[in-house]
């Protein structure tokens, strides 16, 4: 069992906690994941790893209230316990050689992005993190941003959070001034990630994603969580993310196909989510 140490509602639908896992906190990385099930009846779910601390031995993850396991996880208080919390998964972000770096968060992935910033900014890289939120409301960790960015650009949908727009402008304005980085990485929704995409291929600027799909083992056995990878001579290469990413080259990924797949359980996921919440509501009754 793997104490909650800490737990902090950081906007209506995200949560983040710290959770005593010492042997995942020795080894994990920015970039890596868990998969946990919240009681022993539970299904396994993978949340990325939003930071660590090894003396502690904690690990903090911070995850949207989105399904039935989110929605379970998210009623458990500080000094309950989780089920079983497997890490660190994946590979880390690669950092070796990296000096200059652009970091493009969007919505509860920039919880994702945060610690892959603050590892370059703690390796001496030049970080411009650009993060989008659809409004204020939503905001989680801007204070962290700032403190790990040489340059923070703040964007969101209506304009109540920073400059009004998609986080693909300032990218493409920067492109356009003639600025490069040694990598882009782009963190969060897959239509966002498709358009960071699309906005740096131009440039030939290169490009990094963090995929997150349909995962069950984390070992590569089941095959749920494949991507198709199409090399520029039409050749197109099975990947498995939990394995082979959560990074890859932006311009290799099919992301039409990471879409599609990523909606096929959305009905069932709903029905299950609306089934848990009934469920609390009841014992709450």
């Amino acid at each position: 069992m793997y104490k909650i140490v800490k737990k902090e509602r950081l906007n209506p639908t995200v949560t983040f906690m710290s959770v005593y896992a010492p042997l995942v906190a020795k080894k994990a990385e920015p970039g890596q994941f868990i998969i946990l099930r919240v009681d022993e009846k539970g299904e396994r779910i993978p949340l990325t790893i939003a930071g660590y601390d090894r003396e502690a031995g904690t690990v903090d993850i911070i995850f949207q209230v989105v399904g039935a396991t989110t929605e379970k996880l998210n009623h458990k208080s500080e000094g309950e316990s989780i089920e079983d919390f497997v890490g660190p998964l994946g590979k880390a972000t690669e950092t070796e050689g990296i000096k200059k770096v652009a970091i493009v968060g969007g919505g509860v992935g920039s919880a994702i992005a945060y610690p892959v910033a603050k590892k370059f900014h703690d390796i001496g890289a030049e970080v411009t993190a650009i993060v989008g939120f659809r409004s204020k409301d939503l905001v989680i960790l801007e204070k962290e941003f700032a403190n790990a960015s040489d340059r923070f650009i703040k964007m969101s949908d209506d304009g109540s959070w920073g400059e009004k727009g998609l986080v693909t402008a300032p990218l493409k304005d920067i492109l356009d001034s003639g600025e490069r980085f040694d990598v882009v990485i782009a963190i969060g929704p897959i239509i966002m990630m498709k358009f960071v995409t699309l906005t740096t291929k131009p440039y030939n600027q290169k490009t990094v994603v963090s995929m997150n799909p349909i995962m069950i083992d984390g070992t590569g056995m089941c095959g749920g969580c494949r991507l198709t990878l199409i090399e520029p001579d039409g050749t197109k290469i099975t990947k498995f993310a939990c394995v082979d990413g959560p990074d890859f080259d932006a311009f290799l990924v099919d992301f039409d196909e990471a879409m599609n797949r990523s909606r096929q359980y959305f009905d069932f996921e709903r029905r299950a989510y609306e089934k848990a919440c009934n469920l609390f509501n009841k014992e709450i009754k």
